[in-house]
Order: C-alpha cells, then sequence, then structure tokens
C-alpha cells in the first residue's frame, strides 16, 4: 500500500510539471516597426542592446544598452550606453515584459513596443563578445583595451548582431552598427542595416574568415573601407 501511494504520487508530480507553463525567456532578437522607423532589441549572455533606425532612409536615430542582472518580473540591469540620455549610463534600469508566445511586448523609456520574435539565440555566434586583439601594423595580434571602462563589444543572437564603441565610466558612445549575420564553413558574413558613423555603409555585405576557439572568435577580412581587419573576440 504504501508503494502504491507513493508510486501514485509521483505521477501526480509528473503530470503537474507537464501541464505548467515554463516561465516565457526573451533570449534572442526582437523587432518592431512604426512607419519607417525599425526598432530591434537583441537579449544575449546578461546583455541587452536595442537599437532605432530607417532603413529605407538609411539613417541611425538611437541606440541604448546594458548588462542584465535579473530578470525576475521583467529586465532589470546597468546601463552602459544610452545615446538619449548620457546621464543614464551606470545607472539601474528596469523593463517590464510580457512575452506569449513570440509577441513582446514593452516600455523602453516611456514608449510601448510590441515586438516579434526574430531568432531563439541559441544558434551560431550567439553571445556577448568584447574586442581583446588587434593585428598592430607588423601584422602581429596586440592586447587590446584590457578589462577597463573603454571597450568595443559586440552582441549577437542566432541571426542579428550589434556592435558598439563605448566607455562605461565617463558615458562617452563612439560608435554602433549593426544588422543581420550569418556564420557557416569558416565564413563570417555581415549585412549592414544601421550603421551610426556612415550611413553609406547601410545594405553592404561584408564576408570575413571566421573560426571559434574555446571562447576566441578570430576574425580576419577587410572592413567596409576596404582596410585590412585581424581581430579576436573574447566571449564575456
Amino acid at each position: 500500500m504504501h508503494k502504491l501511494l507513493l508510486f501514485l504520487i509521483g505521477i501526480s508530480l509528473v503530470l503537474s510539471a507537464q501541464t505548467l507553463d515554463p516561465k516565457p525567456f526573451p533570449l534572442g532578437a526582437w523587432s518592431s516597426s512604426n512607419g519607417d522607423t525599425v526598432t530591434t532589441m537583441i537579449i544575449q549572455d546578461n546583455y541587452l542592446s536595442l537599437a532605432r533606425y530607417d532603413l529605407a532612409g538609411k539613417k541611425f536615430l538611437s541606440t541604448q544598452g546594458g548588462t542584465i542582472t535579473s530578470l525576475d518580473r521583467g529586465l532589470k540591469g546597468i546601463m552602459e550606453f544610452h545615446t538619449g540620455n548620457r546621464d543614464a549610463v551606470g545607472k539601474a534600469y528596469t523593463i517590464d515584459v510580457d512575452i506569449r508566445g513570440d509577441l513582446l511586448r514593452c516600455a523602453i523609456d516611456g514608449q510601448a513596443f510590441e515586438m516579434h520574435r526574430l531568432d531563439d539565440g541559441t544558434r551560431n555566434l550567439a553571445g556577448n563578445w568584447r574586442i581583446t586583439q588587434r593585428a598592430g601594423q607588423d601584422g602581429q595580434l596586440v592586447p587590446i583595451h584590457g578589462s577597463g571602462p573603454r571597450k568595443t563589444i559586440k552582441i549577437l543572437s542566432s541571426t542579428r548582431f550589434q556592435w558598439a564603441a563605448i566607455n562605461t565610466e565617463t558615458g562617452e558612445f563612439f560608435g554602433t552598427g549593426g544588422g543581420r549575420y550569418a556564420f557557416g564553413n569558416g565564413k563570417y558574413t555581415e549585412m549592414i542595416e544601421f550603421f551610426s558613423r556612415d550611413s553609406s555603409r547601410v545594405g553592404m555585405s561584408l564576408t570575413f574568415d571566421g573560426r571559434l576557439e574555446g571562447k576566441d572568435w578570430y576574425h580576419s577580412g577587410k572592413s567596409s573601407k576596404g582596410d585590412p581587419v585581424n581581430e579576436v573576440w573574447s566571449r564575456l
């Protein structure tokens, strides 16, 4: 009788677990459109980046992002860059999130968004990366930036990317760009949809050699200006 009771309790727990819906997680890339304005948000490896731009008009509008310290009842973290409000850098932020399937509703800086999922952030180079080495004039890789506040990061979901050059101590913002990407057979290709420094780069497709070695991503080829690129990005 005792064994039968334990068996029935076990079956009940299994059935209960099967009927409970797991808490939705906003990992990956999301996007919404309002007229000509596109808003893309990437949530990956405890980091958030958001960019607003006019794709057809090739106009960069704004960007912001930072660390994610909690996913309990929404996104909470510390802002690391914000082109619309430099004073927000270094301060805590909270974004209430409501996810229903592939639809995400949230409010950011007082503006409501309804975003559709672009991917689930589980494939390719999905992650939070920081540039750690770059080739000098002699072609040899040398360390850059170290662990200080001045850094260049690149956030990738399964299909989207955004890089940002920032200083988290001073709140300075030096530039950003992003769009779609593909990775396979040793080739990494970016399709640029926004570029804060030079709008003429929008629409370009750039292909690089790429390989992963542990937590390091080796990246080489030519930039949008035709300059040689030889870098190492490390996963954070």
